[in-house]
């Protein structure tokens, strides 16, 4: 990627701010999306843009933030706070995001939709993860991705379709060719091995969900 060509998103979820979830963010250029700017001094960056409706962003989130450019809508939109962000982004030249704080909040609609909206992307072009700092989301298409992840660490694959020709190296419980039909819950748990993890897939679209910090399955 180029320089400029990396965003940063922050959404109002949870957010577990580590070393991993620094080096995703390191060097980017960084959108808040209304009540994501709580989490820009944790990551030590100042965004240069605030978007969103603002009804989650309190007078004293307000007040820290006085001098970074807004643009605002009405609460009555059709469109989340963060999709209007990843749409700046994309509009500023993003080929690649990191949506951080995406995954785990009060509303479990909004966490679907952006990994639903991740996969789409990704489906665009656009190179995107998700993250929670304890969760990441990894779009899954056809082709191999893969993805580093501590030895030990647990993932999942979620299939928003038929997966076929699903194959997994460098795991505890690897795959070759396998067919995993809409609800199947074979490919949840599975356990890293050595860095990095191939997914490999022939048709269908999914979610590799990414826990780097749990090891209980070892």
């Amino acid at each position: 990627m180029r320089e400029g060509d990396v965003f940063t998103v922050l959404l109002s979820g949870a957010l577990v701010i580590d070393d991993r979830v620094r080096r995703l963010v390191a060097g980017s250029r960084v959108i808040a999306a209304d009540g994501g700017m709580a989490h820009a001094d944790g990551l030590g960056v100042k965004p240069e843009l605030w978007v969103g409706d603002f009804d989650s962003t309190d007078a004293a989130l307000s007040e820290r933030f006085p001098d970074v450019e807004r643009q605002g809508f009405p609460p009555a939109k059709n469109e989340t706070d963060g999709a209007l962000a990843v749409a700046v982004a994309l509009e500023r030249g993003a080929r690649r995001i990191v949506m951080a704080g995406a995954l785990q909040g009060e509303r479990t609609d909004h966490g679907m939709m952006n990994m639903l909206h991740a996969v789409s992307l990704a489906e665009g072009g656009i190179d995107i993860v998700l993250t929670s700092g304890t969760e990441e989301a990894w779009p899954l298409l056809p082709g191999t991705t893969t993805i580093d992840m501590p030895k030990g660490a647990l993932f999942s694959i979620l299939g928003f379709a038929d997966l076929s020709g699903l194959s997994i190296e460098n795991a505890g419980y690897e795959l070759d060719g396998f067919e995993a039909p809409f609800g199947l819950p074979r490919t949840v748990s599975n356990i890293a091995g050595k860095s990095p993890v191939a997914i490999t897939l022939k048709t269908g679209r999914g979610i590799v969900l990414v826990r780097p910090h749990d090891f209980s399955g070892v």
